[in-house]
């Protein structure tokens, strides 16, 4: 056996929000984790949820509430793990009497108020819509209740954040070629996408938290069989100017009984989400369809004043779940529960994989790994992770006064960008402000150098889209000029300069 090939407790294929919440976790119990990501951190589904720490209101139909009361109770650790973060947020419900009786929703909304302690977010209540100007005159009374809103790339990337500072050796564009068990150990060659280098580590334990790509790893990298079914659904977005100026969300019903969000987004827009179809097409390359964005238009203008068609659209991303298979003939009845395999037969060397999940659960997700785990590393401590806060996040009071202090140890700062570092940063933002003088070169919708460079040097930004759709969403904001003058700081900046491959253009 080769002595140059470094050995590691834990080796986890997949830098999504399980696999960023399962480094972070058992690195701080003490093991030795190296996570590898193909793609960019949060690349593929963990930045294309709808942006929400919720019970998921519409579960309790489906009976599960096991799963709602866990989202539930994890909606208030999170709330306290990340301030700056995550932010509570009024949902509306307008009623709709065709579709679900007044009865119905009032029992919904008493047992999401009931299933997990509430400490931090106001009870449910009816309203009344008349005169809003908002809604169309049909819509009369509904509901109110809360939930909240997350930057959910930005989540991953606080967790692998916390993962290095406990140890964790972390890289994106960084793809699994082959694993397999030699002596007891996994042998896994990787090849860096960035420096074109292959190199090899050994693991005792294999962890695939691969997403959409779970079963393909299992059938295509490891050749054996997997023991659970995954069913890939594609979940669609669009971004359309800002249909209201109140601050709270609508969850709007549809006639097949599905739900659509529409949630205030980044001060100018209203995301609007999401779709539910079941997807057998390839993995790599997934896009919103003109069917899927006529559908959230459609249910938007059915109950909005104001109107929106397809030219009004701004942007629009899509996602693939990959939810355990529960043979429901339905894509939106199929659990959004998660479930944790564990392979180890014959003392072979195990290997735990991760099927389903969503982004509220991915801390109690990441427990349940590390309790599979526990059996073969006895020196793992306990858990950790439910009080100690994600980077940023370590402050009292509310993140406006954290910008006023900001404000004050650099007043070289605007307001409106102080606001944003905040927001993005909490209190990273000294970090990233450091002992500079100023922000440097201008490069448009608040952004500078000096974010650009702290990025680069922090975050594992390698390419443009990396700054601008994953650890910001500056791309929103900027003009083709700007991008230009971006790419060509990313080409030339001594700090940038090695860090894209020729083919580091800005896209999504």
């Amino acid at each position: 056996m080769n002595r140059e090939i470094e050995t590691v407790d834990m080796l986890i294929v997949g830098g999504g929000i399980n696999g960023a919440g399962i480094a972070c976790d058992a690195a701080g119990r003490g093991l030795s984790v190296a996570l590898y990501e193909q793609q960019d951190f949060a690349g593929a589904t963990s930045s294309a949820s709808s942006k929400l720490i919720h019970g998921g209101l519409r579960y309790l139909e489906q009976y599960q509430f096991r799963l709602v009361a866990e989202a539930l109770a994890e909606r208030e650790v999170l709330l306290k793990k990340a301030p700056h973060l995550i932010m509570p947020m009024r949902f509306v419900l307008p009623h709709q009497p065709s579709l679900r009786p007044a009865y119905l929703i009032k029992l919904g909304l008493y047992l999401y108020d009931r299933l997990s302690s509430r400490s931090q977010l106001p009870a449910s209540k009816a309203i009344d819509f008349h005169h809003s100007g908002i809604l169309q005159s049909q819509f009369e009374t509904g509901f109110e209740y809360s939930d909240c809103f997350v930057d959910d790339a930005r989540l991953v990337i606080l967790n692998i954040i916390q993962a290095k500072q406990l140890g964790a050796k972390v890289k994106n564009y960084c793809q699994v070629i082959d694993a397999k068990e030699v002596e007891q150990y996994w042998l896994v060659t990787l090849y860096d996408q960035v420096n074109h280098q292959t190199f090899q580590k050994r693991a005792r334990l294999l962890v695939n938290a691969a997403g959409p790509w779970v079963s393909q790893f299992i059938d295509q990298k490891l050749n054996v069989e997997s023991e659970q079914k995954v069913r890939l659904v594609k979940g669609s977005h669009i971004i359309l100017p800002k249909l209201y100026e109140q601050p709270h969300a609508y969850i709007l019903q549809n006639d097949d009984q599905r739900i659509v969000f529409v949630i205030p987004y980044l001060d100018r827009f209203s995301l609007v989400g999401t779709t539910d179809q079941t997807y057998q097409e390839a993995t790599h390359q997934v896009e919103i369809s003109k069917q899927e964005s006529l559908y959230l238009l459609d249910v938007v203008n059915r109950y909005f004043i104001k109107q929106s068609g397809i030219q009004d659209i701004i942007h629009s991303f899509s996602g693939l779940r990959p939810l355990c298979e529960d043979k429901k003939s339905s894509a939106q009845k199929v659990t959004r529960d998660y479930k944790l395999v564990l392979q180890h037969a014959n003392n072979s060397a195990p290997l735990i994989s991760i099927f389903g999940g969503k982004i509220t659960t991915y801390r109690k997700l990441a427990e349940s790994a590390c309790k599979l785990a526990m059996p073969f590393f006895p020196q793992m401590k306990k858990s950790w992770t439910a009080k100690t806060p994600l980077p940023g996040g370590d402050f009292n009071g509310t993140p406006e006064q954290l910008t006023s202090q900001l404000l004050q140890s650099f007043n070289w700062l605007d307001k409106k960008i102080a606001r944003r570092y905040i927001a993005q940063y909490g209190t990273l933002a000294w970090q990233l402000c450091g002992n500079k003088k100023g922000l440097g070169e201008f490069f448009g919708a608040g952004l500078y150098q000096l974010e650009i460079d702290y990025l680069v040097k922090n975050e594992w930004v390698i390419y443009p889209q990396d700054l601008l759709w994953r650890r910001t969403k500056l791309a929103l904001f900027l003009g083709e000029k700007e991008l230009q003058k971006i790419t060509k700081y990313f080409k030339n900046s001594p700090i940038c300069k090695g860090a894209m491959s020729a083919k580091g253009e800005i896209k999504d």
